[in-house]
């Protein structure tokens, strides 16, 4: 398998965040229509195996991962006299890569928050004569109203005539992101993904693209990128200079259950994912899936035995054996990521 880094540029403003296994589920929709239904099924054959055809990321900042869910203890102490601004310290949650292979206790230090990510992006906005935003977010979240009209009456009303308000994310015209895509080319082939992706961008992505959310581009070709290549030079502290891999960082939410990972020098953060069909399947009657419990990206999960060629970690869920929805059984949930190996210090993982 190989890995490719495609950038997209969003174009609308959107109704679902880019998540990685959302991602992945409009993918194969796409693929059903633009492939067929039996090839799309020769694909997912061996998907909730340990054998899936494409492994799908959370689109993150250009030039950035997810910074650690690892407790505070772990990061390097500030050598200043005044006590830390947590709320700050929260805010910093993207690691640029060339960071990467600094030691992992001063990943923090480097850290930058979405205001931060933006700000570079911005100014080359502004230096090409476009407008800038004066607030410098890489994005706002906005609520749109709707109504539903009674034929009736000709007016909004109660129950399901009332009016209501759903979120909208609308994202700086100069933000960019990353995906990471790690793929099968003897199964499908770089062009089919790169034709499938675009498509996605121009007809858009995720709730409400009926009506214009959730489009982009593709900015230029993909990219073969080795994620452990990234942090090929990390260490775990200035006293473990030069020690091997020993745990992998996610790029996307997965789901490591049951995978022999240490319950002790593991950290991340769960979600609950309340997933919900797509495309023509949203009409079944019945477009709720089961919810699924996940690490969201950004985790680290030290396994018994590190393998360095490893591109992704995780598991396929759903299918018939055990289905995440009834109406379509044959149904799949990505529950793999896309992974870095680092060195995490070891005397502190206890």
């Amino acid at each position: 398998m190989q890995t490719y880094r495609f950038t997209l540029r969003p174009l609308s403003a959107f109704g679902t965040p880019l998540a990685g296994d959302t991602l992945f589920g409009q993918l194969c929709w796409t693929l059903r229509h633009q492939l067929g239904n039996a090839r799309l099924g020769e694909l997912l054959h061996g998907y909730t195996s340990g054998q899936p055809f494409v492994v799908v990321s959370d689109a993150l900042p250009t030039g950035h991962v997810p910074l650690p869910n690892v407790p505070s203890e772990l990061w390097q102490k500030s050598t200043s006299t005044h006590a830390p601004d947590r709320k700050l310290l929260k805010q910093k949650k993207w690691l640029p890569t060339t960071a990467l292979p600094q030691a992992f206790a001063h990943w923090q230090a480097s850290a930058h928050s979405d205001a931060e990510v933006a700000q570079p992006l911005i100014a080359g906005w502004a230096a090409q004569g476009h407008q800038r935003d004066s607030k410098g977010s890489s994005h706002t979240s906005r609520a749109q109203p709707h109504n539903t009209i009674n034929r009736q009456t000709g007016t909004t009303g109660e129950g399901q005539f009332a009016p209501y308000a759903m979120p909208q994310i609308w994202f700086h015209p100069a933000m960019q992101f990353d995906l990471y895509v790690v793929l099968d080319n003897a199964r499908l082939s770089l062009t089919e993904l790169t034709a499938a992706l675009r498509y996605m961008g121009e007809v858009g992505f995720g709730r409400d693209a009926s009506i214009g959310l959730g489009k982009f581009e593709l900015m230029g070709d993909a990219v073969v990128t080795n994620l452990h290549s990234l942090a090929a030079a990390t260490t775990g502290n200035t006293t473990n200079t030069g020690a091997a891999p020993n745990s992998y960082l996610t790029l996307g939410p997965c789901a490591p259950q049951g995978l022999g990972f240490c319950p002790v020098r593991s950290f991340y953060q769960v979600t609950t994912r309340f997933g919900r069909h797509g495309d023509a399947a949203v009409q079944s009657g019945q477009p709720f899936k089961r919810p699924v419990l996940l690490a969201k990206a950004g985790a680290v999960f030290w396994p018994e035995t590190l393998a360095a060629n490893c591109h992704f970690i995780g598991q396929g869920l759903g299918g018939v054996a055990n289905p995440v929805s009834t109406v379509m059984p044959e149904t799949v949930q990505q529950g793999y990521a896309p992974v870095i190996a680092i060195t995490r210090p070891v005397e502190k993982a206890a």
